[in-house]
């Protein structure tokens, strides 16, 4: 004669196997919740110095990029504060060159310096606000200055005002600008010259 299991005998199991899957849930989701709370401050101290740090983090970007605009607009103390030694630039510059050669603080204070002796009173405005994403920030700008005369093929009287666009994406490193990629409406500042 065979046994034939009863439910009195499958019902301990089944019953025990309900309160293990909830049991293990609960003991998952302990230790997920223990691990986040071991990872994050424990204090308001705490809590409020991570806060802080992440507002720095964001603001520290932004505060460069304001002082990269007053470099621009001739303040060139603010470039070793901002500048890496080893700062690059990648540009389409008007003489055909690459940009390869503007160097650290020096080459990028020099080339702003010519910049602004063809164009007096040269002043850039913020366009669009700031991009910032990681060690990555991207402005859009607008300037605007008076032809002081001598660009070469410029039919423009010197005393023209011209107004142009661009976009700067620089890389950040070690808190300060490694990196530079200057876009310029280049054909809109030539046609204002008169030099296409």
């Amino acid at each position: 004669m065979t046994a034939t299991p009863t439910t009195h005998t499958a019902t301990p199991r089944r019953h025990r196997a309900r309160l293990l899957v909830p049991a293990a849930i609960a003991v998952l989701a302990f230790t997920a919740t223990t691990a986040t709370a071991d990872t994050s401050p424990t204090t308001a101290a705490e809590r409020t110095a991570t806060a802080h740090d992440r507002r720095a983090a964001e603001q520290k970007p932004k505060a460069m990029l304001d002082a990269w605009l007053r470099l621009w607009n001739g303040d060139f103390a603010q470039a070793p504060g901002i500048i890496s030694p080893g700062f690059r630039v990648h540009a389409a510059l008007l003489d055909g060159g690459d940009g390869s050669s503007i160097r650290g603080v020096d080459g990028l204070v020099a080339w702003i310096g010519q910049t602004r002796a063809a164009f007096r009173d040269l002043r850039f405005t913020i366009e669009v606000p700031p991009l910032v994403d990681g060690r990555y920030a991207s402005v859009r700008w607008t300037a605007t200055g008076t032809y002081a005369g001598g660009f070469p093929g410029a039919k423009a009287q010197p005393g023209t005002v011209v107004t142009f666009t661009g976009t700067d994406t620089l890389r950040m490193r070690d808190g300060k600008f490694a990196e530079y990629w200057v876009n310029t409406d280049t054909l809109r500042l030539l046609t204002q010259l008169q030099a296409l």
